[in-house]
């Protein structure tokens, strides 16, 4: 299933994409239908949270409304909502061996570990707003990311997937001179915090993709167009560390809990590999188109995953 969260009439509902139809899963519910149940159909979170269950409510909301034929709204005619607001975003950056090859040399033996605010969440089509009192060097990452569905902590690698609700895709937005200083004698100092975490750092989107739909998170495309050119063009089997290393990973330092984010990180091709001032070294590759510079105003950055859709969103002044 493909859940989604849209606006109507200034309410975030929570609905199932299905056939280019937007089912309202709370107008969908059969009669009778418990309140918990009611509760966990109106909220993304609540609905995770519910396990099983609130699934299987899902399922029959979906299937009352095809039975009595009443459908949906046109996906083309709502506005979509990032599909949940996350307690947390958990990031592990460095995860594609080209996008290492592009950027100043960095040794570690276990995943990046950065924590980017749920403050930062917008949903498709919403602007990305470029700030230069934050950054003039303002980057896109396309990243698969995890939707946490069961708890759990020190979760072993092996048993890992079973603590996923779905996927979605995250845009991990960058302040690339934030991020990164580059020393004299070529090496450089990271400063995560600030270089991942302002306003509108986290688009969302566009649906989040149960887990029962997707038999290998590590065999999905990843893309991304900026203005129509393709800078980003990889595949999640060339990730580092897997999705369930990822998730057994972080589980070592916190319980994840129900709508927790992992982002798993982003494929070679961005901006900073052509910046030589921080570092950056130009990608060799004949299937992307090599960025002329950062993100200006103006700009309409696309993030695609196989199977979850497109994440689209325009770059505005501030």
């Amino acid at each position: 299933m493909k859940f989604v969260r849209y606006d109507r009439n200034g309410a975030v509902r929570l609905g199932v994409l299905d056939g280019g139809q937007v089912i309202d899963l709370l107008d969908a519910c059969p009669v009778g239908t418990r309140p918990a149940l009611l509760a966990a159909l109106s909220d993304m979170t609540r609905l995770i949270a519910a396990g099983e269950e609130g699934m299987q409510a899902a399922h029959a909301a979906l299937e009352n409304s095809k039975r009595s034929g009443a459908g949906g709204v046109a996906a083309d005619r709502v506005r979509l909502k990032a599909p949940l607001d996350p307690a947390l975003i958990l990031c592990s950056g460095e995860n594609y061996w080209d996008h290492r090859d592009e950027k100043p040399e960095v040794t570690r033996k276990d995943p990046e570990f950065f924590i980017k605010t749920a403050l930062g969440v917008i949903g498709p089509d919403d602007d990305i707003i470029r700030d230069e009192r934050v950054t003039k060097k303002l980057d896109y990452e396309t990243e698969l990311a995890i939707v946490i569905g069961k708890p759990g902590r020190h979760i072993p690698v092996e048993r890992a997937l079973e603590h996923v609700f779905g996927y979605t895709i995250v845009n991990d937005v960058t302040a690339r001179d934030r991020q990164v200083t580059l020393r004299p004698d070529g090496s450089s100092v990271y400063n995560l915090g600030p270089g991942k975490n302002f306003d509108t750092c986290a688009p969302m989107g566009p649906v989040i993709l149960t887990a029962a739909d997707v038999p290998d998170p590590q065999n999905l495309q990843l893309k991304t167009w900026v203005n129509g050119e393709l800078r980003q063009n990889n595949s999640t089997a060339k990730m580092i560390w897997t999705c369930a290393q990822l998730i057994a990973f972080f589980s070592t330092f916190v319980t994840l809990k129900p709508g927790v984010v992992i982002a798993t990180g982003t494929p070679g091709g961005t901006a900073w590999g052509t910046d030589p001032e921080l570092g950056g070294k130009k990608p060799m590759r004949r299937d992307i188109v090599a960025p002329r510079g950062y993100m200006q105003p103006g700009d309409v950055v696309t993030c695609e995953i196989e199977g979850i859709g497109r994440l689209s969103n325009r770059v505005a002044a501030a």
